[in-house]
């Protein structure tokens, strides 16, 4: 048994009947290596019950404390029944990525079962090209962006060194209701010794700020309110998927000539897109959007759960008419919002958020969401995750692409998140039903932004072509 961090009983506190708060990750294989030799859902199946020893938080079962007297726990090494987390699934015809994108969408619409371990897997046929896909719906309070690509990474053929996979591992009893408050009562005891140091990481933070010589921009050091916009709204159960790719080295080469970072590209790339569906749908775009953007602060391979992130806010500069100006100010932005993030400490919001009483915080999301749509701190999530840089493969076949995304947040029906894979970077856009009618509004308008970037550059217009399964 071990208990969830603060941070992910955030994640699970917040979730409501229309903000689920799973994560997605998709991936498209390849099955012409296999040379005829058949891999459906049976074979797929054994792959995973082999390697659950390896991926053990898909037997992480949750257990309520009685009274919500602690967080919850996750009862590790819990009974997985395969037939259900591991499903079939087939797309409409021809199956191009509009169809596997609408497939994901239908997929992502309805929330994980709290009662079995909170994830889901969907072994998906009818591509295109002879390729399957697989889905992981994963809760987010199990895993965040490197927890998963970590997680990932161990699902599929990544190590070059040969791998020994098991077929069983030990499940254990799950715990009475004394041992369960023993152990949070032991637990808030553990709590409460640590507080000093919470207090004194904290009164750090505070005097780092105030002794700092760098003049801070202005909606850094004030409370910034999210300006009204198309996709802040009442949040509906529905969700719709859209995906687009774009070259690796097209992006490190934009960014290279623009003396900026590639998630400063990726931020440029996603405010000239949000500008572009701001004009559309608000008719204006005269004021900057506020984006949360995750930052890790815990990078290691082998950590496969948990979430060790915070949120930084960040200033997403839509008014901007000139592309090499939007992404000038990201990049300032960027700086100032990194550093305001390292000089009141990366783990603040985390170590603050193990005292957050479990009844009083589903209540307060509840409210939140019910209340009347709006999103009171940011507009919109955009998030940026290196991938793996080497292929991988899963039963012997490779996997050629790599999609991931992250939860819709209370009041803002769009999120963006951005997975780099071997030699792409992967776009995926997911919004609730009444954001767009078409996600692949703002995947199109993200390549658009992009080109006016490179044409605003001197750079040639002629994107690399990344050859996909999912022709458009």
């Amino acid at each position: 048994m071990k208990r969830l961090s603060g941070w992910d009983a955030v994640l699970l506190y917040s979730e409501t009947p229309t903000v689920h708060m799973h994560t997605l990750k998709l991936a498209v294989i390849d099955l012409s290596e296999l040379k005829g030799r058949p891999f459906g859902i049976d074979d797929f199946r054994k792959v995973i019950h082999s390697r659950l020893y390896k991926l053990e938080p898909f037997c992480y079962q949750l257990i309520d404390i009685p009274f919500k007297f602690h967080h919850p726990m996750w009862q590790e090494n819990c009974e997985v029944d395969l037939e259900y987390h591991v499903r079939p699934y087939r797309v409409d015809s021809p199956g191009g990525r509009r169809e596997l994108d609408e497939a994901v969408g239908r997929i992502a619409s309805t929330p994980l079962d709290r009662s079995r371990p909170l994830w889901e897997m969907y072994f998906i046929e009818g591509l295109a090209n002879g390729r399957i896909a697989v889905l992981g719906k994963i809760h987010h309070a199990l895993a965040d962006g490197v927890a998963s690509a970590n997680l990932l990474a161990r699902g599929m053929d990544l190590q070059q060194a040969p791998q020994t996979d098991r077929d069983s591992y030990a499940c254990e009893p799950p715990p009475t209701k004394g041992e369960l408050l023993r152990t949070a009562f032991a637990d808030h005891m553990r709590q409460i010794g640590r507080l000093p140091g919470v207090m004194a990481y904290t009164a750090k933070g505070l005097r780092r700020v105030r002794q700092s010589s760098r003049k801070l921009s202005p909606e850094l050091t004030r409370p910034f309110t999210p300006p009204p916009s198309f996709m802040n709204h009442r949040v509906d159960a529905q969700r719709k998927f859209a995906t687009t790719t774009l070259a690796l080295a097209d992006v490190k080469e934009t960014a290279k000539h623009l003396n900026v970072t590639i998630n400063d590209m990726v931020l440029a790339i996603s405010a000239g897109a949000l500008r572009q569906l701001s004009l559309k749908y608000d008719g204006k775009a005269d004021h900057p959007l506020l984006a949360s953007v995750p930052v890790s602060f815990d990078f290691s391979e082998d950590r496969i759960s948990g979430n060790r992130f915070s949120g930084v806010m960040m200033v997403v500069p839509i008014e901007l008419e000139d592309p090499l100006e939007r992404v000038q100010a990201v990049h300032d932005a960027a700086v100032n919002a990194k550093e305001t993030h390292q000089l009141m400490g990366p783990e603040l919001v985390s170590r603050w958020s193990a005292y957050l009483p479990p009844r009083p915080a589903e209540r307060l999301f509840h409210w939140l969401a019910d209340k009347d749509g709006q999103n009171k701190v940011l507009n919109i999530p955009i998030s940026n995750v290196p991938g793996p840089r080497q292929p991988g493969r899963v039963g012997g076949a490779l996997v050629t692409e790599i999609y991931s995304v992250g939860p819709l947040t209370t009041g803002s029906g769009l999120n963006i998140t951005v997975w780099s894979y071997v030699d792409q970077l992967n776009v995926s856009v997911l919004s609730d039903g009444a954001t767009l009618q078409d996600p692949h509004e703002l995947t199109d308008a993200m390549v658009d932004a992009f080109v006016e970037i490179r044409r605003a550059a001197g750079l040639s217009e002629k994107l690399t072509v990344i050859e996909s399964a999912m022709a458009p």
